[in-house]
């Protein structure tokens, strides 16, 4: 009779999913290598985990379990014992994949441009192919004011009649972490103008929330300024470069030598020879790149940059939204008249939110607004993509 006890509770265990939602770690302020993960999980028993922001990583049920165990900190033999017992496996095989697992893990946050699915065999699904309950990130445009040396066209000041408040933006920032969206990235317009941005960078942060930052940088040029937003949780940085400018470059020697992931965006320009300066940027020490451009008739030379930037060994990023233009890096796979083509991941793996609240699938696409984050409900919006 024990015996058959012990099978049906076993038998529940196995078919009893882990508990749906957001789960987070970071590393102690005093470990020698610093980083977050983040797991969501779904009511299937599949999830996300988003290793530092940058690498997504789509897990089966057992995975999911590791992973789980990974934040939770488990202790190895508990957590071998779980597994076991749940997936009816030997323990000792349990204890071996979750070390396994656990080494590829690591290799993912020491190797930042590693592929997991070409290189580590996780198993894991395509981008976008499964079906979630949240984005991985939410671009919040917080104003679409612009610095006075910014063309006042640039950013679509009609499209809205007022900007959210302080508290306001709590409130969206709160709902982004009540529905399991780990990563938040602040725009605009110039998002520096807004005298609250370090304010609403530490709300995230107290939420364990990824947050990132597309700026000019201007205003990251005050030594005081710029250590604020680091201290208040500012976790990855793109900036809006004119490499022409002196200026630019004395701001960005500045943001190198800070502890920040730092991503450069530069807008192609005809007749301008961009070459030497991603060469200059990879020995500056910047991480990544973001290349576009308002003509489409630069396609060709846009390509030659992004294998610039492959020898100089930078990555390439093409999912951030970049100001001013609508064509990029992985717009090069489509012809010359689908340039304005969004991304796949437009809708899924992000959603845009406006200074009113209003959202939309990505940044420009202003015919779709799924709703508003401040009125609506998160089921209303996402079921409305």
């Amino acid at each position: 009779m024990t015996k058959l006890i012990q099978s049906i509770k076993d038998f529940f265990l196995k078919k009893q999913p882990l508990p749906t939602g957001m789960y987070s770690y970071q590393t102690p302020q005093e470990s020698e290598a610093q980083y977050r993960l983040h797991l969501r999980i779904e009511k299937d028993g599949k999830g996300i985990l988003v290793v530092n922001a940058s690498t997504v990583l789509h897990l089966n049920e057992t995975a999911v379990e590791y992973a789980y165990h990974i934040i939770q900190q488990t202790d190895l033999n508990a957590a071998a014992k779980q597994v076991a017992r749940r997936y009816r496996v030997d323990k000792e095989q349990a204890r071996v994949d979750f070390e396994d697992f656990s080494d590829q893990i690591l290799t993912i946050i020491q190797t930042p441009d590693l592929d997991p699915v070409t290189y580590l065999n996780i198993e894991r699904q395509e981008p976008y192919s499964m079906e979630i309950s949240a984005p991985y990130r939410l671009d919040c445009a917080l104003t679409y004011q612009v610095n006075a040396e910014s063309k006042k066209d640039d950013a679509p000041l009609d499209r809205v009649d007022r900007e959210l408040t302080t508290a306001e933006w709590k409130v969206i920032i709160q709902k982004a972490c009540d529905n399991g969206i780990p990563h938040l990235l602040f725009t605009g317009g110039e998002p520096t103008l807004r005298e609250d941005l370090p304010v609403l960078i530490a709300a995230a942060e107290d939420l364990g929330l990824v947050t990132g930052l597309l700026t000019d940088g201007l205003k990251l040029d005050d030594d005081d300024y710029r250590n604020k937003l680091l201290m208040n949780g500012l976790d990855h940085l793109m900036i809006i470069f004119d490499p022409e400018a002196s200026k630019d470059w004395k701001i960005l020697e500045k943001i190198l030598a800070e502890d920040l992931f730092t991503t450069v965006h530069l807008t192609l320009k005809k007749g301008k020879d961009f070459l030497p300066h991603i060469k200059r940027l990879a020995e500056m020490g910047a991480n990544a790149l973001s290349l576009s451009t308002a003509d489409p008739t630069l396609s060709d030379e846009l390509q030659k940059l992004r294998d610039a930037a492959a020898v100089q060994q930078l990555d390439l990023v093409w999912d951030i939204p970049v100001p001013y233009s609508s064509n990029n890096p992985v717009s090069l796979e489509f012809k010359t008249d689908e340039l304005a083509k969004a991304p796949d991941g437009a809708g899924k793996a992000w959603l845009y939110v406006e200074p009113d609240g209003d959202v939309l699938p990505a940044q420009g696409m202003y015919d779709q607004i799924l709703g508003n984050l401040l009125r609506d409900t998160w089921q209303d919006i996402w079921s409305a993509k």
